[in-house]
């Protein structure tokens, strides 16, 4: 049974922000599904891990963020992005989501991803099944009450699980290809050269939009990369762009 906050009831107009968000982002995923197909049906393709495609010439990464929602630099860093009109991806800590419902409401209205990184920040891998599960349902719970029900994608705190237990959590799980260990030097110029040096078509960059450090990096490398004509996108429109559906199981990186 899953537990979490009472159910949020949205008044008409947050009802038609929401509905109206969900739809665009229906939309977008389509789009992006379509040009995969047109991509792959002929012309040169870049491999990327566990056998994926890139369409050719196109430069498309992920940006995502753990941790949070924190208020002070989440909703600075939703600024930025809605400034350059960017889609991240952000996985929250359940039990930050009712204090900061109005951030979380706020993500799923502009068009960014919610995924799932368990109720308290708690390893997944060592500890025993029940209470593994407990920390997902738990924040899952928290997402379906205030934003309606959907899959919540799972990153599990520092990327690992129990072996073997992988299908057990009912979504496909997300890690990351590019750390520049933000949380460690909270140093924005060391850590913007790191995903600048690393970065490449398909990443999947990790950063902490609990750090004011993370927030203003996050927004030099958008701004960097745009420059090199890359496009930022939402780690379910990578996998469309693939033409890669994903599966409960696997935990995938890029």
């Amino acid at each position: 049974m899953k537990n979490g906050p009472a159910l949020r009831i949205l008044d008409p107009n947050e009802q038609e922000g929401a509905s109206c968000a969900m739809a665009k982002k229906g939309v977008w995923i389509c789009l992006l599904a379509v040009l995969a197909a047109l991509c792959l049906s002929g012309g040169e393709a870049l491999p990327a891990d566990g056998g994926a495609v890139i369409p050719a010439g196109e430069k498309y990464v992920a940006l995502t963020f753990d941790d949070g929602p924190r208020r002070g630099t989440t909703d600075r860093l939703l600024d930025g992005l809605r400034q350059r009109d960017v889609a991240a991806t952000f996985f929250l800590i359940g039990q930050q989501i009712e204090d900061n419902a109005d951030l979380v409401t706020r993500m799923a209205e502009e068009g960014h991803q919610i995924g799932n990184h368990t109720w308290s920040h708690q390893r997944l891998d060592g500890v025993l099944p029940d209470a593994a599960a407990q920390e997902v349902t738990r924040t899952e719970a928290a997402l379906e009450a205030l934003l309606g029900g959907g899959e919540y994608w799972l990153r599990p705190p520092y990327g690992q699980v129990t072996p073997g237990t992988e299908a057990d959590f009912g979504v496909p799980m997300v890690k990351w290809s590019v750390d520049p260990r933000d949380w460690e030097s909270r140093d924005t110029g060391k850590v913007t050269q790191a995903i600048l040096e690393y970065v490449k078509p398909g990443s999947i960059i990790l950063l902490h939009d609990i750090y004011p450090s993370s927030v203003e990096t996050a927004l030099q490398v958008v701004d960097a990369l745009m420059a090199q004509g890359y496009h930022f996108v939402t780690v379910e429109q990578l996998f469309a762009i693939r033409g890669k559906i994903p599966e409960n199981g696997p935990i995938y990186r890029q």
